[in-house]
């Protein structure tokens, strides 16, 4: 990237937030350790809580020998802003050169638990070899403490750590959203409120009633549209362990060893219910079984069955989602009273929605002449994916003009409006094959929504 150029943007734009960070990054990256500092105390003028930049300034110090002062501005930042996973993790590697095996773990642990993408197993390893392998926690009094073992605990407890995350099996994290944050998709915020938070949270009424917190719910629809983030909302909503299972954290090669991962994920989320099991491409790991010809196979869906039943362990205050493209792929099976018992269709946003995403990709970004009403009117059938991908494009062509100019270029409504002509609506594909199972293949009424949303049906 041209630091030249950049300069001059800043320049142009010496309040950017992100460009300031932007700037100070390629400078540390050079070791030009004074400038890079310089970029970021400037982020502190205009924003002090700036976590990003906070962190930075302390993995400046270390780099300049200055360990000890770093680790007391970090202290001080996790104590403020706690959630800051970057700034857990930096003091695990300050602690690790520190030869605080112990600390090291404790700050690694927590990294990984508020940001699962912060996971290094190569700086964890290093943290075993130093003395890092007992299971630590850290107190609300910020001291560090051993967990004691009990039946209750990890079900992964006494596995290999390193070996425990080569098969992605830690994976918990905290959800960062809620409904509010969420544009549209009213119905699906009922169902799941009637699903689970108001069971939570009325439990003496629900009990009267025969009504338990949890239960499955399958949501469908284009790719894109929010399946993912309604899951992710819902955790947030009650507070809740969010699990998020894929296909490959499932498949093994080896005969019998997927059904014993399905296992031990659904027993993790049992123990720490309240939670919500969500799996993305569910039809992978729950086909009809008349396709399938290998026993291995339908021997996963079974034992998938016998989890959500919860054949060998209670699923009460387990909400488990699932999301599909092709919910016509499915066994039938899943699809009775106490699997995934709800089917909710998940349709692209409307226009009142797609304001309220475009405003929320327009944060954080120069922009001229722009009208997010006008702007959702012109992408009618669009996904939240397709909302995103107009402002990538008309933001590369903001950017392209810039470094034509040596200048900051805003994003302007013209440009999203050309982006908006050029980006095709992903959804259109989809609903060329939903029509023909929603009009062919609907004895159990289950694709009427889709009938609906294209006027077919009323």
């Amino acid at each position: 990237m041209d630091l030249d150029a950049l300069k001059v943007a800043l320049a142009a734009s010496p309040q950017n937030i992100p460009l300031l960070m932007l700037v100070g990054k390629l400078h540390e990256d050079r070791f030009e350790l004074a400038d890079a500092r310089d970029c970021f105390d400037r982020v502190l003028v205009l924003q002090p809580d700036h976590g990003e930049a906070l962190v930075a300034i302390a993995r400046l110090l270390d780099l300049a020998g200055e360990s000890s002062e770093a680790m007391v501005r970090l202290e001080a930042l996790c104590a403020k802003q706690p959630r800051l996973a970057a700034a857990w993790m930096l003091r695990a590697r300050i602690a690790l050169d520190e030869g605080d095996g112990a600390s090291a773990r404790a700050f690694y642990d927590t990294a990984v638990d508020l940001d699962r993408s912060q996971a290094d197993d190569e700086l964890l390893q290093a943290i075993l070899k130093a003395g890092g392998n007992k299971k630590v926690a850290m107190t609300s009094a910020g001291t560090i403490r051993e967990e004691e073992d009990d039946d209750d605990g990890n079900p992964f407890e006494g596995m290999d750590a390193v070996a425990a995350r080569d098969l992605d099996l830690e994976f918990r994290v905290r959800a960062d959203i809620k409904f509010d944050g969420v544009g549209g998709m009213n119905k699906v915020k009922d169902d799941i409120r009637m699903k689970i938070i108001h069971p939570l949270k009325n439990p003496d009424l629900f009990a009267a009633y025969g009504k338990k917190a949890g239960g499955g719910v399958l949501l469908y629809g284009p790719p894109g549209c929010g399946k993912t983030l309604m899951a992710r909302a819902t955790a947030g909503e009650i507070d809740a362990a969010f699990f998020s299972v894929g296909l490959h954290q499932v498949l093994d090669m080896y005969i019998g060893e997927s059904e014993q991962k399905l296992h031990k994920i659904f027993e993790l989320a049992r123990k720490s219910a309240p939670a919500v099991l969500f799996f993305d491409e569910t039809d992978a790991l729950a086909a009809d079984r008349r396709d399938l010809r290998h026993s291995a196979g339908r021997n996963l869906i079974n034992q998938f069955l016998s989890e959500l039943d919860g054949a060998n362990s209670a699923n009460d205050g387990l909400l488990i989602l699932g999301a599909t493209n092709a919910p016509w792929h499915l066994d039938g099976a899943f699809l009775r009273p106490g699997r995934f018992d709800r089917i909710i269709f998940v349709p692209p946003p409307d226009t009142a929605a797609r304001e309220d995403i475009v405003k929320i990709h327009a944060k954080g970004k120069p922009l001229a002449d722009f009208d997010p009403a006008d702007l959702a009117k012109r992408c009618e059938g669009f996904s939240g994916a397709d909302l995103k991908a107009v402002f990538d494009l008309a933001t590369e062509a903001a950017l392209a003009e810039a470094m034509k100019k040596g200048s900051l270029i805003p994003v302007s409504g013209k440009m999203l409006a050309k982006a908006a002509k050029d980006v095709k609506p992903s959804t259109r594909k989809w609903f060329e094959s939903a029509k023909n199972h929603a009009l062919y293949a609907n004895q159990s009424g289950f694709y009427d929504d889709v009938l609906v949303y294209l006027g077919l049906k009323k």
